[in-house]
């Protein structure tokens, strides 16, 4: 007989896993609605080479790809900003700027599965769109953190490291680079960490040839700023060029728009300024920020930055934008540890006890009245003794039992049982609608 398991990489949920999910996208949907963003969704099924066009061939390895009967390329979305790029740009025209949408959904990945990292797996997106101040950073970033705290977690454990692209740019055309090496030197540097200074050294000589001693100090001293006050000391030894002084400039008052931006919302002690975050995708144009487990216990949380380029790239007009992803694997993984995942029971209002066949008429044209008023509503779908209709009754949760017997029939009642302290009481069934309104919702 045939053994079916779920494929590896896919998950299954389980009622009271499902629960738990549920959760996670109830709180997405709720802060993200309350920061005025707008739900949108896309398909699942996207054309191969709206993939590629943002992150080149070599995303192919990692995607679930496949000719489809049509004789299409084609492939399950890894993310969303393809697509949500693809969306805005036709219909950039009719679209009230700034936008602030969000999305929530399942991407798929074919890559080697580690903790926190599985080949299918739900993220939540939010975009800001057309807006090119600092004022849609700070937007963008406020939400991040907003959502992390309503999930129950504070200061004690995560925080947000917040990175500048552009500024690196800058830093590294100051010394010589172009923007082409630039691009391929802050590719090592997103491996800064997670590689031996060996193998950085070697993928920097790649690159910079013999000037891998001179670029290695300058990067190790640069990874150590901190402060908006000590970025200005990193570039104060520097050549700069007018244009280069006044791009500098820009940076910096973005800087400081920033940190006070984020103070002001009341998120300042939830930041840090940490050069160290470049997010390897070259499309990232300007400020680009993680989330981290302060415990270091797991991978980051979120991250996202400003792609400014990307929907022209795309085929779309010129249009400024900013967001972020944040994945459910690891999100779950750290509200557990953090005692910071509820417990889950699906419970009904009420359970409608019946004495017998001839009972059973008259409780389910009350389910239906129910059902039809918003309640919840379970009951046996056979004959049983009461005894065991009221242990269903406190299995599913039911905060009141209905008891629908010959007695209360020939009365035309029902009596009601709080299943909370078993007191009892006799409702006209005429006025049950009524009652519950009240008894449900003291």
């Amino acid at each position: 007989m045939a053994n079916f398991q779920a494929l590896p990489g896919f998950r299954e949920f389980y009622p009271e896993d499902y629960a738990e999910r549920r959760h996670i996208f109830q709180i997405w949907r709720q802060v993200g609605r309350r920061f005025g963003f707008q739900e949108f969704d896309g398909p699942v099924l996207e054309s191969l080479e709206l993939f590629k066009a943002k992150s080149g061939d070599e995303i192919e390895s990692q995607l679930f790809c496949f000719e489809d009967k049509g004789g299409r390329e084609v492939s399950l979305r890894p993310e969303y900003t393809p697509t949500l790029a693809r969306m805005v740009a036709a219909k950039a025209s009719s679209l009230k700027r700034p936008m602030k949408w969000f999305c929530m959904g399942d991407n798929f990945r074919y890559e080697r599965m580690q903790r926190g990292r599985l080949r299918c797996f739900s993220q939540f997106n939010a975009d800001i769109l057309g807006e090119e101040g600092a004022g849609a950073d700070i937007e963008a970033i406020s939400l991040l953190i907003q959502i992390l705290l309503t999930f129950g977690l504070t200061d004690e454990d995560f925080y947000i490291r917040l990175s500048d692209r552009d500024l690196w740019i800058l830093y590294l055309e100051a010394q010589g680079f172009d923007f082409e090496a630039s691009s391929k030197i802050l590719s090592v540097v997103d491996k800064w960490d997670k590689a031996t200074e060996e193998k950085v050294r070697s993928m920097l000589s790649e690159v910079v040839d013999d000037r891998v001693d001179d670029l290695w100090h300058s990067i190790t001293s640069f990874l150590q700023v901190n402060s908006v006050d000590r970025i200005l000391a990193a570039f104060s030894s520097l050549s700069l060029s007018h244009d280069a002084k006044a791009r500098l400039d820009s940076r910096l008052a973005a800087w400081s728009q920033l940190i006070d931006g984020l103070g002001a919302m009341g998120f300042g002690e939830f930041t840090r300024v940490d050069l160290g975050i470049v997010r390897g995708l070259a499309y990232y144009t300007g400020f680009v920020f993680e989330a981290f487990d302060k415990k270091q216990e797991f991978r980051a949380i979120a991250g996202g930055g400003r792609y400014d380029t990307l929907i022209e790239k795309m085929g779309g007009p010129g249009m400024p934008a900013v967001g972020f992803g944040m994945g459910d694997v690891v999100l779950s993984e750290l509200l557990k540890a953090r005692g910071c995942m509820p417990r889950f029971f699906d419970t009904v209002d009420v359970y409608l006890v019946i004495g017998g066949s001839s009972e059973r008429q008259a409780a389910l044209k009350d389910a239906g009245s129910l059902r039809q008023a918003g309640y919840s509503v379970d009951y046996p779908f056979k004959d049983q003794g009461f005894g065991k209709q009221f242990k269903s009754a406190s299995n599913a949760g039911a905060r009141l039992a209905l008891i629908y017997g010959s007695q209360e029939l020939e009365k035309g009642v029902v009596t009601v049982r709080d299943m909370s302290d078993r007191s009892e009481e006799e409702i006209a069934r005429g006025s049950l609608i009524e009652f519950l309104g009240q008894k449900l919702n003291a």
